[in-house]
């Protein structure tokens, strides 16, 4: 029997949402081994590691009746790294323990604290939360954490990178020693290992990432495409591969609103999530993508993790991802649960052996094709037609409707009908675009290079002369212009050509923006959400103070050696590092 070792309640749950039998993870986390044991777990996106806790959980919750017991302080908390996570975690431990009488509360950035703890003083099984709001409620005393049994770090290495070792570290230490601690994590990096030595008794290691065939729910393709026709190939392809659900990736706020604005024109039902965005608005977003009253969503990577889409088929890159942890986490929110999914990576020719290097290092395979002409989807269109359900429906059984049936066929040859039906069905299709087609074989020419110039000559930018701002990170927080500078793309809307010189220091990092895009970058980042990094105007640090000027980070090398890991317990002066939260 599926899920024989679940309580009855949940596998009642898991039944009537369509599960026949546990995925690798949910199997070795319900396996005799890891009962009431600590875990470290690493698992790949979708393979169901929240119904895998959730089970886990379970012993701690229910009483010999499969109910929970009247609810006071938590007895489970449950970390995520981003609001749309932790919201996602929620909504599945709801239908999972829908039968057993669990309260379950959100903390969450964007959200109404002071609702937030009234719903905590009511009393709550399971809290669910992002580092930066449960460790506010924890100072104010909304949050007690004296009687919790099990703390859940989901996707750990994720709010590791994103600088949230403080803030965990506050909430493990304010919970008892005594208690179950599950450790979820993509990869078993150092940091995620240093971690789980610290805060974990004898856990047991349980790895499903390496015991499967990578990714094998996703077919990836790759589309050679020019720039200027990027929206033009996304139309396409959301054509030719149509999918009852779609995800398209975009880097920037900007590139969302114009490449939504251009879908619902052609005709897409669509709609947009990014930092613009407040999260009442993004949960509507996403509600009308889940319930199919829109069937495109256009996205920063703040969708990239936590969203749960049933039948999302297709994810469309049309902004490269930056690094191969981007890659999987975006593709992943489809080929979910066993399900089948396509990943599509629009790629202009200049772009092209970055986008082989990305896929070799994600270890995925790509078919390259060119982009879809107006022509192969029509032969879709047709061939979908053909297939249609509704063609071999059974016939109408009211009376009016055969009347009005009877009357067709008599007044109306069989070619008129089906020639009306095709005009139909091709009105309520969007329709394609031309765009020039780039076949896989293509290569580009290579780039004339002066005879008399030497090959390691290298022109060096002259100096920015930008506006300089002061972000609420340094040394001690693992500031890295690797992560830093992405961040700093997305926050401000800018391009790393616009970032000057980027001075880290103790316990705080100053960088310089180029004069014509300094107003714009002040006015995007004053909107952080509150787990962001405090981002304020500064003075120019003084000449000679840090090193001399530096050039504009595009035009920088990366030298390496250097290295931001986190400190170790007691290192340093004081052994602590500051905590970084933006209010």
């Amino acid at each position: 029997m599926p899920f024989q070792n679940a309580p009855a309640p949940l596998a009642r749950a898991l039944a009537a949402r369509g599960f026949t039998a546990p995925t690798a993870v949910q199997a070795a986390v319900l396996a005799d081994d890891a009962k009431n044991r600590d875990l470290l777990v690493s698992a790949r996106t979708g393979s169901g590691k929240t119904v895998a806790f959730g089970l886990t959980l379970a012993d701690l919750l229910l009483n010999d009746a499969g109910r929970c017991v009247p609810s006071g302080a938590p007895i489970a908390l449950v970390i995520a790294p981003t609001r749309e996570l932790a919201l996602q975690v929620r909504s599945e431990l709801e239908w999972l323990y829908a039968e057993t009488g669990a309260r379950i509360v959100s903390c969450v950035g964007g959200m109404e604290p002071r609702k937030e703890a009234r719903a905590l003083a009511s009393g709550c099984h399971i809290v669910v939360g992002t580092p930066g709001r449960l460790c506010d409620h924890l100072r104010r005393g909304a949050l007690d954490l004296s009687h919790l049994k099990a703390v859940v770090l989901d996707e750990a290495d994720e709010m590791l990178d994103l600088g949230f070792r403080d803030e965990l570290e506050t909430l493990l230490d304010a919970m008892p020693k005594e208690r179950r601690t599950l450790l979820f994590s993509a990869t078993i990096a150092r940091d995620i290992a240093a971690l789980a030595r610290r805060y974990q008794h004898d856990a047991l290691r349980i790895d499903t990432v390496g015991t499967n065939t990578p990714h094998a729910d996703i077919t990836y393709r790759a589309v050679l495409t020019e720039q200027g026709d990027m929206a033009g190939t996304v139309v396409n392809v959301l054509r030719l591969m149509e999918s009852s659900a779609a995800i398209v990736f975009c880097h920037t706020r900007e590139a969302v609103r114009q490449l939504q604005a251009i879908l619902t024109e052609r005709g897409f039902s669509s709609v947009a999530i990014s930092g613009d965005l407040g999260q009442n608005e993004r949960s509507r977003a996403i509600e009308s993508l889940r319930h199919g009253q829109a069937r495109v969503c256009v996205a920063t990577d703040v969708a990239a993790r936590g969203i749960d889409i049933p039948d999302l088929g297709l994810v469309i890159h049309a902004s490269l991802p930056s690094n191969p942890a981007t890659l999987l986490h975006r593709s992943g929110r489809t080929g979910r649960a066993g399900k089948k999914g396509t990943c599509v990576l629009l790629v202009p020719p200049a772009r092209r052996r970055l986008a082989e290097r990305l896929l070799q290092a994600a270890k995925v395979t790509a078919e390259w094709s060119g982009a879809p002409t107006p022509a192969a989807i029509a032969t879709a269109d047709a061939e979908r037609l053909l297939a249609a359900p509704f063609l071999s429906a059974p016939a109408p059984e009211d009376t009016e409707t055969q009347t009005l049936v009877s009357r067709l066929a008599a007044e109306h040859t069989p070619e008129q009908l089906a020639a009306a039906l095709v005009g139909l069905w091709h009105k309520s299709l969007p329709a394609p675009v031309s765009v020039r087609v780039i076949t896989p074989d293509a290569r580009r020419a290579p780039r004339e290079r002066d005879p008399n110039r030497p090959v390691r000559e290298r022109e060096r930018a002259p100096a920015m002369d930008g506006k300089w701002f002061r972000l609420s990170v340094g040394r001690e927080d693992r500031a890295d212009p690797k992560w830093l500078v992405p961040m700093l793309c997305r926050l401000g809307n800018i391009k790393k050509q616009d970032i000057g010189s980027i001075r880290i220091t103790q316990d705080h990092t100053l960088v310089e923006i180029s004069p014509d895009k300094a107003e714009q970058f002040a006015s995007c980042a004053s909107a952080t959400d509150p787990d962001e990094i405090t981002v304020e105007p500064a003075a120019a640090p003084r000449k000679g103070s840090g090193g001399g000027p530096r050039p504009a980070y595009a035009d920088r090398k990366p030298k390496g050696g250097r290295s931001f890991a986190p400190r170790r317990e007691g290192a340093g002066k004081n052994g602590s590092s500051r905590k970084r939260k933006a209010k």
